[in-house]
């Protein structure tokens, strides 16, 4: 039978073989864009407390200043100059007020200095000041996220490791790569593929976000489902703990069984625990031969035949897949410049990309071209195109990529990151639309190979009304189907409160116990990540 016959011309399914692990462009947007960074600049920093309801979504009441946090005086100011030097002790306005808005605009605090180490010494002093003094500080890395976890609520002073940005060294015999937290990711890709490896992990935000901030929230991204989590990637970490305690794990072994493996407990702790300072991190070698596929389906019980004919078809090739729904690529070819649908002749309910990676051009063509023609022929492909140049890979992946700063343009978006079972992931996809009925557009798109639903809500403006029909419905709908609220954003400040709908009060308890034996004063990242009663005196 010929190609035509499914969908796919002989034009469409030529492909060239080449590595394009850098073919998207630049993200400035995304840390955080130049539009919100002015509009949020001309606000006060001065505000008794930036955070509004509206903002962070989740919280029903504002989160009041804990009083026995000390307020920052000139003494202190003083203290930080004669350590970091005037250049490292940033007190304009303008520029303060830049550091104290995420990316979105959604979340906004009230710190009035931002300081600037250039070293893990400089770290340590600051935060064994700040310990004795109690001042309450929020590491800050490229502030790409998207739970409210790297702005300060209050006006907790603000540890910025973007000087922190040294290649320390590289192994190009077993592929570890050793430097300084504030190293920005796709500056770490391109070195690393200069020497014939890529990084484990690949986002949207990566012309912006920081290893160690990645570190710090277990980043997943694009390629969880080729090489897995940060917790299996991270080789070792140099952590400043809440007295500034300088912790020396910065190991490049493979294997080491000795003692507990603590580089765990900061790896997703959101900087809660201590701050990352240094990374090693293993990167796997660079494979020659790439192709990128944009296919559509026309139900979702396509999409996860497709996941599993795709791993058992592809298996040791297959780097990345990826779904959006109808929606997402209406929003994206409405708000995204530059980019155009691969496959416009017909609207489809769904779309998926799919990567492959491998190191026999020959063999991963026929492959991956035998296993779109088989899933044309069970009737789980409708149409489908592959990348035959750098360009067109780089629209599909625009577009994927593209989903969340698309959203924002808008207006008001409620974002939610959950790990749900494939086979019902979708489910509340179509439960919130009939939730909100015309009031607000949902979106169903994200890393459908790793079971994590980026789920949206868009409105022209932020709504009690949508709110209340978002939450607590959403956490309860993933607790009852035994999924989790924070796949890969972290909880941050927007989902401290809703730990409880993922792990268990023993658990939560736990993790308390830990962070008061590790930052008793509680002066790293206050009010994220877990709920405060677990961490009042009467719990202790």
């Amino acid at each position: 039978m010929s190609l035509t016959q499914y969908g796919l011309t002989n034009h469409t399914l030529t492909s060239q073989r080449r590595s394009y692990w850098t073919l998207c462009p630049q993200h400035s947007s995304f840390g955080p864009p130049a539009e919100i960074a002015t509009k949020e600049a001309q606000h006060s920093v001065d505000d008794s407390f930036g955070v509004q309801q509206r903002t962070f979504g989740s919280a029903a009441e504002p989160i009041q200043r804990n009083p026995d946090y000390s307020v920052l005086n000139s003494d202190d100011v003083s203290y930080f100059k004669s350590i970091l030097g005037d250049n490292g002790v940033v007190q304009d306005k303008d520029r303060v007020a830049v550091a104290n808005v995420d990316w979105m605009g959604k979340y906004k605090g009230a710190s009035q200095l931002l300081l600037l180490p250039k070293s893990t010494n400089e770290v340590s002093k600051v935060l064994a000041y700040c310990d004795s003094r109690r001042l309450a500080v929020v590491p800050q890395g490229g502030n790409t996220g998207l739970v409210g976890g790297s702005v300060p609520v209050h006006d907790e002073v603000i540890v910025n490791l973007g000087g922190m940005d040294k290649i320390i060294s590289f192994d190009n015999v077993n592929g570890i790569l050793t430097c300084e937290a504030g190293c920005v990711l796709e500056n770490l890709s391109t070195f690393v593929e200069n020497e014939g490896f890529i990084m484990p992990l690949d986002l949207g935000a990566k012309g912006s976000c920081q290893i160690g901030g990645n570190i710090s929230t277990n980043a997943g991204g694009l390629r969880f489902i080729r090489y897995g989590s940060l917790h299996g990637n991270v080789l070792g970490l140099e952590v400043v703990l809440a007295n500034g305690t300088v912790l020396d794990m910065l190991t490049t072994l493979r294997k080491d069984n000795t003692g507990y493996d603590l580089k765990h407990l900061f790896v997703g702790s959101e900087g809660s625990l201590g701050i990352v300072t240094k990374v090693s991190i293993l990167t796997p070698a660079k494979l020659p031969s790439t192709n990128v596929a944009f296919l559509s389906c026309n139900d979702y019980m396509s999409c996860q035949k497709l996941l599993l004919a795709a791993r058992r078809s592809l298996g040791e090739i297959l780097s990345a897949f990826e779904f959006m729904d109808r929606q997402c690529i209406d929003l994206a070819m409405t708000h995204l410049e530059g980019v155009h649908n691969p496959l416009p002749v017909s609207p489809y309910k769904f779309y998926v990309l799919i990567e492959t990676t491998g190191s026999d051009e020959s063999y991963d063509k026929a492959k991956l071209e035998a296993f779109l023609l088989r899933s044309m022929e069970d009737g789980l492909v409708a149409d489908g195109v592959i990348a035959q140049d750098i360009s067109q890979a780089s629209n599909f992946w625009r577009i994927r990529e593209g989903i969340s700063e698309a959203s924002v343009k808008v207006g008001a978006v409620y974002k939610y990151d959950l790990s749900i079972p494939v086979e019902k992931l979708y489910d509340i996809v179509e439960e919130m639309r009939s939730r909100v009925g015309d009031t607000a557009e949902v979106l169903g798109y994200g890393h459908l190979g790793d079971g994590n639903l980026h789920l949206n809500i868009l409105s022209s403006k932020y709504s009690d009304n949508i709110l209340a029909q978002i939450e607590p419905f959403v956490y309860e709908w993933t607790a009852g189907h035994r999924g989790s609220i924070s796949a890969e954003h972290g909880l941050g400040l927007m989902k401290a409160e809703k730990i409880h709908y993922s792990k268990s009060p023993e658990a939560v308890q736990l993790m308390a116990s830990i962070k008061k034996l590790m930052d008793p004063n509680s002066i790293l990242n206050p009010y994220k990540v877990l709920p405060q009663s677990a961490l009042s005196p009467e719990q202790g």
